[in-house]
């Protein structure tokens, strides 16, 4: 099993990395404020615009470190990579299969996000019962289940896209309920992506960057090409067989999300409402995020297909490793992340 390393993130947008030895180095102007050795690294996060030397990137390609560079806002720009690995023939393969998709693979993707988004719901259901008092979030339970069943009576691709959708309509309805703290800091009416327009949204679609960001190295480190997906259709620069694997993952986002705010660890001062009416977090809500997150993958987790303990930042190895021995015909079906 590979081992949980460490990501570096980068939040304050002074900061410049540069290579020592066999050392990052973070700089600021002249002073030294950080120096971690490759060892424990995994990959860099990097939400500075000052970026990195040359010599860095090339350092950390031979180490098979990636380097992803995002906007303050949390956008994705762009990543540096060294050599693709795998085999060709698993990425030939990877085209030829997802050029048609096996219809049984959308249907369990879609299905999977849809059940996790349920036992959101239940679980707050369960934590805080007088939430339902009138029977919404029950409600939105039911329809989703229903929408589980629909979409194995669905077989083409814009068919299960508005079953996805229904679902995610029917889920963010009634989203503003699972929150039960500074409820008129963080009132959510409905999902805003690009940009987000209040700091839920911004909450979410930074997280989201985040996560796809963990899964799209993850797919290369097996050797899968995460820009051919089988839900997402291809678009340039859109890793879409990240975003396909993340849809499952969706309710960890959602999840951790509501606990930020609803411990009270975030807080309306830890975000930026910009001209435009768009919403992002500031530098030091950045931090506090960031730092929950990274504690957050830490935590240990039984995972539901291998049966075994697994630090959750491992998620999207395992996953990636599962999908590689899927489009080699060595699994019958990809086992898609389950809530347990």
């Amino acid at each position: 099993m590979r081992k949980l390393l460490n990501t570096l993130y980068i939040t304050d947008e002074n900061i410049y990395l540069t290579l020592d030895g066999e050392n990052v180095v973070c700089r600021e102007g002249d002073e030294v404020r950080l120096r971690l050795p490759f060892a424990n690294l995994e990959g860099i996060c990097c939400f500075s615009y000052l970026g990195c030397s040359p010599a860095l990137m090339g350092k950390c390609a031979d180490y098979g470190i990636p380097i992803s560079f995002i906007s303050p806002q949390g956008h994705f720009l762009a990543r540096v990579e060294g050599k693709t690995r795998g085999n060709i023939l698993l990425r030939k393969r990877q085209f030829e299969l997802f050029s048609t998709p096996p219809v049984k693979l959308r249907q369990n993707t879609v299905a999977a996000k849809l059940a996790n988004t349920r036992s959101v719901i239940r679980r707050t259901i369960r934590d805080n019962p007088q939430v339902d008092e009138d029977g919404p979030l029950t409600a939105a339970a039911e329809r989703l289940t229903g929408y589980i069943d629909d979409v194995y009576n669905e077989t083409t691709y814009d068919g299960i896209l508005g079953i996805e959708g229904n679902g995610a309509k029917a889920y963010f309805e009634i989203f503003n309920r699972l929150i039960l703290h500074q409820k008129e800091d963080f009132l959510f009416v409905q999902r805003t992506k690009r940009p987000p327009l209040d700091r839920v949204n911004a909450l979410l679609s930074f997280l989201y960057t985040v996560m796809t960001n963990d899964y799209a190295s993850a797919l290369t480190s097996v050797g899968l090409d995460s820009y051919m997906g089988y839900y997402h259709a291809p678009r340039p620069g859109r890793e879409s067989l990240a975003c396909d694997l993340v849809e499952e993952v969706r309710c960890i986002v959602e999840r951790f999300t509501l606990t930020l705010i609803n411990l009270k660890i975030i807080k309306a001062d830890d975000f930026e409402e910009q001209v435009s009416g768009a919403v992002f977090l500031n530098k030091d809500g950045r931090k506090k995020v960031i730092a929950k997150w990274q504690d957050k993958k830490r935590s240990d987790m039984v995972h539901p297909y291998l049966k075994q303990k697994i630090k959750l930042g491992l998620l999207p190895y395992v996953q990636s490793m599962l999908m590689a021995r899927y489009v080699r015909g060595e699994l019958d079906e990809y086992p898609c992340f389950l809530v347990r």
